[in-house]
């Protein structure tokens, strides 16, 4: 009898840390799927492997997007001019241009004349468009009192004079205002990867702490 007792007083998985643990894994499913494909592999002892990995990746990310962020801009110069060209072909690029063009208030990759590149609003003499020479409404300057958009708004707008452009439509492109947008949000954008690695780290103790917890119950068994 006291032997059965003894084997009950030997090492146990702490609940807390298991639950807790569990928590933390719901918080990055949560923050997307890929996190959830990793933490099903807890249960194979293997969950503190997989966020180290991931963290280093991050961190390598972090350095290579420092080192190489002029080839990044080519890239995003090269992936938005592709995108215009292919802007009515699909429905969901099309809602991604509108959007990225309105929130970040600009027109093309550099400018509104790269609204060239696409066969319905180049500015050649041989385009049968409507919307020749013009550009997409979310390239418009938007006017508070207008509830609903005017999709009209760009036609023809190119014909007109660049200074007079800038009443009517955003002239900066979008490389250059999604460059000012990083470095205005730098510090917001640095402390949301600070606290992901963080959480990370955390996240790696609490799973080598339950991994030690498991083998000293399984070697009493």
């Amino acid at each position: 009898m006291s032997g059965k007792h003894q084997h009950f007083k030997g090492p146990e998985v702490s609940c807390c840390v298991k639950y807790f643990l569990f928590g933390f894994n719901i918080v990055f499913w949560l923050l997307g799927a890929a996190f959830l494909a990793i933490a099903l592999w807890a249960w194979a002892e293997k969950f503190s492997v997989f966020l180290g990995l991931i963290f280093f990746l991050e961190l390598t990310a972090g350095i290579l997007a420092f080192v190489f962020k002029d080839w990044i801009k080519d890239q995003l110069n090269f992936f938005i001019n592709n995108n215009v060209k292919a802007y009515r072909d699909d429905i969901d690029l099309q809602n991604l241009i509108d959007f990225a063009q309105e929130y970040w208030s600009c027109c093309g990759a550099h400018g509104p004349n790269d609204w060239n590149l696409n066969i319905y609003f180049n500015c050649t003499d041989s385009n049968p468009s409507r919307e020749r020479c013009g550009v997409p409404f979310s390239c418009c300057v938007k006017d508070p009192a207008e509830d609903v958009p005017n999709t009209q708004c760009g036609y023809d707008v190119r014909l007109k004079l660049e200074l007079e452009q800038q009443s009517y439509i955003y002239t900066k492109g979008c490389v250059g205002q999604f460059e000012k947008w990083l470095q205005d949000n730098l510090i917001v954008v640095a402390g949301v990867f600070v606290a992901i690695a963080l959480l990370q780290i955390f996240g790696i103790c609490l799973a080598q702490n339950l991994v030690s917890d498991i083998r000293a119950v399984k070697a009493n068994w």
